[in-house]
């Protein structure tokens, strides 16, 4: 995929705009992050909630250390996954492969019922079972698809940063409709609601449906994918790069181009372990927190806590195109930042995101235990605008990054070692919210900042020196 002297016949040929390809790639991602956030939207909840509530009743420090090593391995996989498409069966294949185990994984989920004896790591055989078909599954789909994406345009388009931008998009749509529908279904639709004190709370909830509403969207992305991508990609990515008679690769023997970018890639993965690690508090720590201590009611109503898993995809899908327009202007006027100031003003936002949760924490007068003391929403709607802007300064140029300086027999290899870095960071962020409740949010949150904002301007200060090592292509 990566190579200069690579052509890529099979792929559709456009002459302006952007291929149609691009569009069914977008809403088959759309569909499987919709399956993956919604599951993810309701996990913690569906972990610490009672027995008698609809949940496991599985303590808190456990259930984020859980959460943390599911959604870790769920980025550890790809790397797996990205090999074995690369070398034996192509990325179609593998998409496929993993589309049908994510959806066997939510109904899984969805069939275990409430109660269930505890069989592996403290969790019912169906809920470890289905939390494991999903981590496969997402092995084998996430890395191929994006790489299917960088597959369309050939080396130097211009289009490709704004074909990933349409593409984050397709991914933010589906993870902002995600918890809004799982999450109703959850927490109002299927849900006991008693009245206590004259106030509507809910007594039981009805996580199963959620995850039966992520399976269908698993399947619905399936069908688009295997129903249209045959007639617009043609043979693109049906079989494995040594295989591909319409792919000409030239080198056995990586360059010393080659190996300095590879270089760069596992550089900037490593750095970005920081920004992962903070920015996945929003499924663990920041989700609990939300639950006890932020004020969620609006209007007389009280938002469910996995809807605010939306605002990060909402902020996205508002923001990506003027932020696009923006490094558009940039370059424009030969100003552009190169690729990793762009991520490591990233990480510098993040930081500054969490320092509004270390405001919410003081607002309610510290770290105190008393859940009738709330903190005003605003808080943590200032802290997701942040991380959004943070993210995407660093996702998407991330994942183009790969697919400029991959070199062409590693495409797949390579965005699954990009994954790397929130599998790391997921583990890493899974331990860090089992500390909440013994080290207090505010001294949690508040370390959180301190150390992305120092990453950040450590990826700034080397630069120069990782530009030059991307050999034009930064």
């Amino acid at each position: 995929m990566q190579t200069a002297t690579a052509t890529h016949e099979s792929a559709p040929a456009v002459k302006q705009g952007h291929p149609k390809a691009l569009y069914m790639l977008f809403f088959t991602e759309m569909w499987e992050r919709f399956s993956y956030y919604g599951m993810r939207g309701l996990l913690v909840l569906y972990l610490t909630k009672s027995v008698l509530a609809g949940g496991l009743g599985v303590p808190t420090a456990t259930a984020t250390l859980i959460y943390g090593y599911f959604t870790g391995f769920v980025y550890f996989t790809p790397i797996i996954g990205g090999w074995l498409a690369d070398k034996f069966i192509g990325q179609r294949r593998a998409i496929l492969i993993g589309g049908v185990l994510m959806a066997l994984g939510q109904f899984s989920l969805f069939y275990t019922q409430p109660g269930s004896p505890a069989a592996v790591f403290g969790l019912p055989s169906g809920t470890a079972l289905g939390l494991l078909l999903i981590i496969i599954g997402n092995g084998f789909f996430k890395p191929n698809i994006s790489t299917l994406v960088g597959q369309l345009y050939q080396q130097g388009d211009p289009r490709r940063d704004s074909a990933f931008t349409i593409f984050y998009m397709g991914i933010n749509i589906g993870a902002f409709l995600a918890p809004l529908v799982c999450g109703y279904l959850a927490e109002d639709l299927f849900a006991t609601k008693t009245v206590v004190d004259g106030v509507e709370q809910v007594s039981s909830f009805g996580f199963r449906y959620g995850f039966l509403a992520a399976g269908m969207g698993m399947v619905l992305g399936q069908l688009i994918f295997n129903l249209v991508g045959p007639r617009l990609l043609g043979n693109l990515g049906l079989a494995p790069v040594k295989k591909d008679t319409n792919e000409v690769v030239v080198k056995q023997v990586l360059t010393k181009e080659e190996t300095d970018r590879m270089a760069v890639i596992f550089i900037i993965t490593i750095l970005v372990v920081f920004f992962w690690a903070g920015f996945e508090q929003a499924g663990s720590s920041l989700t609990l927190y939300t639950d006890k201590y932020i004020n969620r009611e609006v209007f007389g109503y009280l938002i469910p806590t996995s809807w605010f898993q939306s605002v990060n995809p909402l902020f996205i899908v508002a923001l990506a195109p003027l932020l696009a327009g923006f490094w558009t202007n940039l370059a424009a006027k030969n100003r552009d930042l190169s690729i990793p100031v762009k991520m490591g003003l990233g990480m510098i936002l993040l930081g500054v995101g969490f320092l509004f949760m270390v405001g919410a924490v003081l607002q309610r007068g510290g770290d105190v235990a008393d859940e009738t003391v709330k903190a005003s929403i605003m808080w943590l709607l200032a802290t997701y605008f942040f991380h959004t802007i943070g993210e995407l300064c660093l996702s998407p140029i991330g994942l183009s990054m790969v697919t400029r300086l991959a070199p062409v027999t590693y495409a797949s290899m390579l965005m699954g070692v990009w994954f790397l870095a929130p599998f790391v960071a997921q583990i890493a962020g899974g331990y860090i919210a089992s500390y909440v409740e013994e080290l207090g949010a505010l001294k949690v949150f508040g370390l959180i900042a301190a150390f992305v904002i120092l990453a950040g301007f450590l990826l700034v200060a080397i630069a120069k020196k990782l530009f030059h090592m991307m050999h034009g292509r930064g």
